[in-house]
């Protein structure tokens, strides 16, 4: 097998931690090639993806989604960390579980990040910067009028939309609750897998936790609204799990 991979991402993506998390714990040796928003494509094209992030090239493969390499080390790395359990009823829980994060939360997360954080120029910049060349970070502050309005478009960015994806969050972060309300220390089983990773990384954008795989925002720094959702947040059963996974397990 290769001595390095290459991960392919936008630094801050809350997708792009989950499989940078994963690599961590497989402890995989790779090379992280972070861009901006909507600049990453031309490099994910060139890796064989198509506009997405994060791919992983690993060992001739092209993995095109979070979720897919997850898989990917947990058949072909054995020793250090398995993403998934080895029983098979367990496995299925936490597969249904990963799916809810991917589909339920991580689009949801993002939206409300978005909106807030696209309207400041400085922390969305230094947010998107580290591991960033400089040439592509240069194109990025000025086209960053351009971006800003494509994102939006893009990923349907309103006020009206990040209520939805508010409500959607909360949603999520109950139903958490309710698994972890017996006392269990992991969402599956008795140990860390998937699930546990799949939800803390994909929470990340309303906790703003320490130890993420990326800069993010310092909590002093973020505009007030903001801040008083991920105070909530924070302060929930859920979001103390995904932080305590941050706390002991990133």
């Amino acid at each position: 097998m290769n001595s390095e991979f290459r991960l392919i991402t936008i630094p801050p993506s809350h997708y792009c931690e989950k499989a940078r998390w994963a690599l961590d714990r497989v402890k995989v040796a790779y090379r992280e090639e972070g861009h901006p928003p909507l600049l990453h494509w031309r490099a994910v094209k060139a890796a064989g993806g198509v506009r997405t992030v994060p791919v992983l090239v690993a060992d001739g493969e092209v993995l095109t989604d979070s979720t897919d390499i997850l898989q990917f080390l947990d058949a072909t790395y054995t020793e250090e960390w398995r993403p998934y359990p080895m029983d098979s009823g367990l496995r299925v829980q936490c597969e249904e579980l990963e799916e809810i994060f991917d589909t339920r939360l991580g689009p949801h997360t993002r939206r409300v990040a978005y909106f807030h954080l696209l309207p400041n120029r400085r922390l969305l910049t230094e947010a998107v910067s580290p591991g960033v060349g400089g040439g592509e970070l240069a194109t990025f502050k000025v086209a960053l009028p351009v971006v800003r309005w494509l994102m939006r478009r893009g990923m349907n960015i309103t006020p009206v939309s990040a209520q939805r994806s508010l409500d959607r969050v909360r949603t999520v972060f109950e139903t958490v609750a309710e698994k972890i309300a017996d006392g269990r220390r992991f969402l599956v089983g008795d140990r860390f897998t998937a699930a546990d990773l799949t939800f803390a990384a994909l929470a990340a954008p309303v906790l703003l936790p320490r130890n993420y795989g990326s800069a993010l925002p310092a909590l002093d720094a973020v505009p007030s609204e903001y801040l008083a959702l991920i105070e909530e947040f924070r302060s929930l059963p859920a979001g103390e799990f995904a932080l305590r996974m941050y706390r002991d397990l990133r």
